[in-house]
């Protein structure tokens, strides 16, 4: 098979308003990486592991050496695995897959910007964290969401932020609805679903996979009182999970393990 740079979406995925990526060496390596427990491969595994998606031997080896060069990857004989920085991202598309909840008595967590005299940068870094532990903004510098996730609150934040606990006047559904964008995550969610359900080659599930994935971690997982009608978020989840084990381990049958 010849080296390619990426594999192409096919016309009816890119006419459906859905960003399907294509996936370029190094988006590959990660997708297979991120997706693996515990994430490292040798590199012959990763050779035969890729080619049916159309990426040949020397465009992986080219594309390992710069990872390992930017700090994705790291290396070991010929062992690569993720770096740091990246096994943090595993664990936010591992929960984003798998969310931890609690049940929801109707209080909300807020976070209060207390910090001031911030630059662009910091103030879309912070906004940027906030937004991946599925917080909203309800207005400049106060943030908030449904108390119903378990997850860890990094202690560097407590320097510019405040947090509180609250039962909002306003209707919870009404409140819900204007800070999370709601039916347009279902109607993509549903959108997906189809792709999925269509998607026979490898190199195009492992493109809809990876666009799941990315839909997933903006899903704000909230109760179920404040959402719409058919959610489709569960049903999502369960897709993907399956998909993904199934591909995976084609992917590494494939490669001898």
């Amino acid at each position: 098979m010849a080296d390619v740079e990426y594999v192409p979406v096919n016309a009816s995925q890119e006419s459906a308003g859905i960003e399907l990526r294509p996936l370029s060496a190094r988006s590959v390596v990660l997708s297979l990486l991120l997706g693996t427990h515990p994430p490292e491969l040798p590199v012959r595994d990763l050779v035969r592991a890729v080619e049916p998606l159309g990426v040949g031997g020397s465009t992986l080896r080219a594309a390992l050496s710069r990872m390992v060069a930017a700090g994705d990857l790291r290396r070991s004989d010929t062992v690569y695995g993720l770096s740091d920085r990246l096994l943090e991202r595993q664990r936010r598309q591992d929960a984003a897959v798998h969310p931890a909840t609690r049940p929801w008595d109707g209080e909300w967590e807020m976070a209060v910007v207390t910090a001031t005299g911030r630059g662009p940068a910091e103030r879309a870094d912070l906004r940027a964290r906030l937004t991946a532990l599925r917080l909203a903004e309800l207005r400049e510098g106060v943030w908030l969401r449904p108390a119903n996730l378990r997850r860890p609150w990094p202690d560097d934040l407590d320097r510019v932020i405040r947090r509180f606990t609250a039962r909002p006047e306003r209707s919870a559904p009404d409140l819900a609805a204007s800070l999370w964008p709601l039916g347009d995550w279902a109607d993509t969610a549903r959108a997906l679903l189809a792709h999925l359900a269509r998607a026979e080659r490898p190199a195009d599930r492992f493109t809809v996979l990876a666009a799941v994935v990315r839909h997933l971690l903006a899903d704000p997982v909230l109760p179920a009182p404040l959402l719409p009608a058919d959610w489709p978020g569960p049903e999502l989840r369960a897709v993907y999970t399956d998909h993904q084990r199934e591909l995976t381990e084609e992917m590494l049958g494939r490669a001898g393990r």
